[in-house]
């Protein structure tokens, strides 16, 4: 099973997908794909496969772009 997120931050988001797998059984393994990886974990959850790793500050935020939904591909940092 793939697990596919836009982007990992503290972890949470992913931690309530693999809560959520789990009530539906124990699958042989699980991989999580992210387009933006920005660090600063508050749980112990690392992405097997990065489109980009991005550092950023806490405060910052990471806005992602999709063609089918939003007219245009690409990756926002916004300050602050």
């Amino acid at each position: 099973m793939v697990l596919v997120d836009d982007v990992i931050f503290k972890g949470r988001t992913i931690r309530a997908a693999l809560d959520a797998v789990n009530d539906y059984g124990r699958p042989a393994a699980i991989r999580l794909a992210v387009l933006v990886d920005r660090g600063h974990r508050e749980l112990p959850i690392h992405p097997d496969f990065v489109g980009k790793q991005l550092p950023t500050a806490k405060e910052e935020q990471v806005k992602v772009y999709l063609q089918d939904v939003d007219g245009k591909d690409g990756v926002e940092l916004i300050r602050a």
